[in-house]
């Protein structure tokens, strides 16, 4: 009755002239409206104090919670289902629900987590081992077909650690050798999602650590491909080593997310054309979780890798299905760029997921002093031309 009284309240109640499209979702309505047409309301020659004020209003349109930022954070349910902890807008209902969530605490922190925190254990010492004892062996067909043996077999420990449950829709479209798997990314997770289901090289950063020691045992039974910090800034040298992998058609397809960033899983965000402008087949394919059961998303600003780690396996379990899509090649004509556009407009289409323009990197990283400089000189522009014309 309470909500019906405010939604008469609300039809009755004239909307402002200045709300000419209200959203539900607090996001706001960006004006598009160009620097020079903006500004020239305000006034026609010289720098005027109020100009300062059009600065401001699109500095706070940028970090306002807009279409893309909604992305950044984990993905509410539409209602609470004692199983998660994504429903930030949970408040106490009755003591009978209250006494079930509890339960669930204790069954997932002292009974899950200790039996996953074993299984992962397994899982990471069998990688390390068994690949070290295969990168012993001479290069030859057998040093391969054990490497995919032990890959495979603790991925699949790891994702039996997560209670993970897959489903692989599409098989006869799988990644094959000399290819590029091309996928969208929610989470650090994704990668055992995939080799849980086929083996792929791995492209990335050398780490130090426990990373590091996983990386150093697998890259002697697998070719992955492992840059240090000064080479991965080297566009040239990473773009030369990752066509060198692709032209042996011996070698396992590479896994690339070109999102570059976690995304929510509600979307797909802008693909770095690096991945696209190696040449070879693309093998797009396109992963969904259920969020009912856990929430996989990484927002790597919020929390770090032990912290969401821990999340996940206090979880109940890691749904997701992931689709196998038909190769795709770059067409006479296309550039890199309008290529990455048409995999990522298929992998949104076949995942049920909005497509999004926008470079996910420049929500987890500092304004880059070029884009700063481009508006001065804008402004600078305009500046000289009212002025010559007064």
């Amino acid at each position: 009755q309470w909500a019906t009284i405010r939604i008469e309240k609300g039809v009755k109640k004239p909307q402002p002239q200045m709300l000419k499209t209200p959203t539900a979702n607090g996001i706001i309505e960006r004006d598009e409206t160009p620097m020079e047409k903006e500004i020239a309301r305000l006034h026609r020659v010289d720098f005027e104090f109020s100009d300062i004020f059009y600065f401001c209003r699109k500095g706070f349109e940028a970090i306002v919670e807009d279409e893309v930022t909604q992305r950044f954070s984990s993905e509410e349910l539409v209602s609470w289902n004692l199983l998660t902890r994504t429903n930030v807008n949970f408040h106490y209902i009755s003591l009978r629900l209250t006494v079930v969530w509890v339960i669930g605490v204790v069954v997932r922190y002292c009974f899950l987590l200790p039996l996953r925190f074993t299984l992962a254990a397994i899982g990471i010492t069998s990688m390390i081992v068994g690949t070290t004892m295969v990168g012993q062996l001479p290069n030859c067909s057998v040093k391969n077909y054990l490497s995919e043996v032990v890959h495979l077999t603790c991925s699949r420990i790891l994702v039996r650690a997560l209670s993970g449950t897959i489903h692989y829709h599409n098989k006869e479209n799988k990644p094959q050798k000399g290819g590029i798997c091309v996928a969208n990314h929610t989470s650090p997770i994704d990668a055992i999602i995939l080799t849980n289901d086929g083996c792929y090289a791995m492209v990335g950063q050398v780490h130090g650590g426990l990373m590091g020691v996983i990386q150093r045992a697998t890259v002697k039974a697998c070719p992955h491909v492992w840059f240090e910090r000064s080479e991965i800034k080297d566009r040239h040298l990473v773009t030369k080593r990752l066509r060198e992998h692709v032209a042996d058609k011996s070698k396992l397809p590479i896994l690339i997310f070109p999102e570059g960033t976690c995304i929510n899983n509600t979307s797909v965000m802008m693909f770095k054309k690096g991945s696209f402008e190696i040449g070879g087949t693309i093998y797009p394919v396109a992963i969904k979780y259920d969020p009912q059961f856990g929430d996989a998303f990484w927002n790597s600003s919020k929390y770090n890798i032990v912290s969401y780690l821990l999340r996940i396996m206090t979880s109940w379990a890691i749904v997701c299905d992931v689709w196998y899509m038909p190769p795709m090649v770059r067409k006479e004509g296309e550039d890199a760029v309008q290529f990455a556009n048409r995999v990522r407009s298929a992998i949104a289409l076949q995942g049920g997921l909005t497509e999004l323009p926008w470079d996910g990197g420049l929500k987890r990283a500092k304004v880059k002093d070029t884009f700063k400089e481009e508006q001065q000189k804008n402004y600078s522009k305009m500046l000289v031309r009212n002025g010559s014309i007064g």
